[in-house]
């Protein structure tokens, strides 16, 4: 590998390179040093039919943006449970989040019900966005526990490289673990409309999963790099994928393209309180503001019964202002990269893409430099 005098040390770029070269044997090493660990942390020799103390596992909490009936997430849950060696346990939201960024809903009544996704895992989903699902999962309000070994967020349908990082809800989530102080990864595929299918995160989990089983060893041995979450990119092909890389974050993003509609397709409030489940309790709260000639009808949709609280006292005025409805949609577009460790021109070579984000503006070189080292060691 060439390297561009881009401000990386020389040690970085040494590390990258050992990773690229060990890839195939280090997936061997790293199972064999998995083998050597101490038996407490693990469950893989226990019979089938033995109850297994959860307790005694590390816990790991899955959130994504995507929603907790997406492909990627249910994925990534299967292969965490089929490990046997974790407590896996999901907080994720029950709808599409994932533009939501690092938004929360204070002051609103958040709805956490429990749903049966994959077996072996006890899952929530939350009507309200990926961070207030970590939020709440470290809470101590939701799970018997409030802080687990690791939070994970993915697998995203679609990159989160460069600038969309300050968008996506999965990096949010991730991030806001970061702010409790817990260790955590987001995962990304880089989905083509067109190319892309289901599977490809199957494949993408299996690329992932030695990172994951590295990330919660080290963790446990105190080894793992502090004060950064890693943002894990994983090519349009994982399965044919150039091994990992230790990136930097890019100033790519994706072109916003506002588009005028008319009213008629404007989506109603119909809509949105079809989507909006569990709002029959946040809606009740409302009826304290109600004016005295307020009055409220039930419906009931298919899963749950739900107050609309409805104004019909006083006639509302003539409104003459201009009311327009916009669409926003996210355009790709073409960019040239020259730096090769940028992260979007790693993924867009067919590297795995390893981003350490830091709370603080920018990442120092030293930081940079221990999870260059950490990945050479750990994979």
């Amino acid at each position: 590998m060439t390297s561009k005098n881009n401000g990386l040390s020389a040690a970085l770029v040494s590390n990258l390179q050992d990773v690229l070269s060990k890839r195939k044997g280090g997936s061997d090493a790293s199972a064999a040093e998995e083998e050597e660990e101490p038996p407490s942390t693990s469950v893989g020799a226990a019979k089938e039919d033995e109850e297994i103390d959860d307790d005694s596992r590390p816990i790991v909490l899955v959130t994504n943006g995507d929603g907790i009936d997406s492909p990627g997430l249910l994925s990534l849950v299967e292969a965490l449970v089929s490990e046997g060696l974790y407590n896996v346990h999901v907080c994720a939201p029950q709808t599409d989040k994932s533009v939501s960024s690092h938004s929360m809903t204070p002051g609103e009544t958040i709805a956490a019900s429990s749903v049966d996704i994959i077996k072996g895992a006890t899952a929530f989903e939350v009507s309200g966005t990926p961070v207030d699902c970590i939020s709440l999962g470290l809470s101590g309000a939701l799970f018997a526990w409030s802080k687990p070994l690791l939070v994970i967020s993915g697998i995203n349908q679609g990159s989160s490289c460069g600038n969309q990082i300050f968008y996506s809800g999965a990096v949010g989530g991730a991030r806001e673990a970061l702010v409790s102080g817990v260790p955590s990864l987001s995962i990304s595929l880089n989905w083509k409309k067109g190319e892309s299918k289901e599977s490809d995160f199957k494949d993408a989990v299996g690329v992932c999963l030695p990172l994951i089983n590295a990330t919660i060893r080290d963790i446990q041995k105190g080894s793992f790099p502090k004060d950064c979450s890693l943002n894990i990119e994983i090519p349009t092909s994982p399965s044919s994928n150039k091994g990992f890389k230790v990136t930097k974050q890019s100033m790519w993003r994706q072109s916003h393209s506002w588009q005028a509609v008319s009213a008629n397709r404007h989506p109603g409030a119909g809509n949105f309180m079809a989507n909006q489940q569990s709002l029959g309790a946040q809606l009740a709260q409302l009826g304290r503001d109600a004016s005295a000639a307020g009055a409220a009808r039930r419906f009931t949709t298919q899963k749950k019964s739900i107050v609309e609280i409805e104004s019909v006292g006083v006639a509302a005025k003539t409104d003459s202002r201009v009311k327009k409805h916009f669409r926003l949609e996210f355009v790709a577009k073409e960019q040239e990269h020259t730096d090769d460790d940028l992260d979007v021109k790693a993924l867009e070579d067919g590297f795995v893409s390893v981003t350490p984000l830091s709370l603080l503006p920018t990442m120092d070189s030293e930081t940079q430099a221990a999870v260059s080292e950490w990945i050479s060691k750990a994979l």
